[in-house]
Parts: C-alpha cells; sequence; structure tokens
C-alpha cells in the first residue's frame, strides 16, 4: 500500500505519538486501528438504527421477545434494550 502524508496541527501529532507510545505501537498502526474501529462504530450504529426501527413496528419487539427469551427478570422493570 502506498504511503501519504496528513497535515495535522502540532497538538494533534503530539497526542497521536503519546498514545501509540503508551500502547507501544506506532503512530501509523494506532491510526489504522482507529480508522478499523470507527468503522465499526459507524456499522454498529447503522445495525442498531435498523434493529430498533424493526422492534417499533406494532407486535415486533413481543416477538423478539417470545422468539428469543425476552430480558431477564431483574430488567423487565427497568427499561426494555431497544
Amino acid at each position: 500500500m502506498a504511503d501519504t502524508t496528513v497535515k495535522i496541527d502540532t497538538e494533534t501529532r503530539d497526542r497521536f505519538n503519546a498514545i501509540a507510545a503508551a500502547r507501544k505501537t506506532s503512530v501509523r498502526a494506532l491510526l489504522a486501528d482507529l480508522a478499523v474501529e470507527q468503522e465499526n462504530q459507524l456499522k454498529l450504529g447503522v445495525a442498531t438504527d435498523a434493529f430498533r426501527e424493526a422492534v417499533s413496528q406494532p407486535g415486533m419487539a413481543e416477538a423478539f421477545d417470545r422468539d428469543f427469551g425476552g430480558l431477564p427478570q431483574s430488567a423487565r422493570t427497568t427499561h426494555r434494550a431497544a
């Protein structure tokens, strides 16, 4: 893979360097890991939104609870997961 340059301010560069050093890795590896983590967070957000939309349909939350066992007894008196 070809290299490229990203222009950032020195404070941000220093922060990336400190985080990478604390993790005993390179800034290159740190940024690659951060990119993967952020991509996963975006996908998780899309999946969460789709799940919430699905269970908001009439009868879907009840069907989900029926088919997958519902919430534990202690959680039933608090908030639903979706």
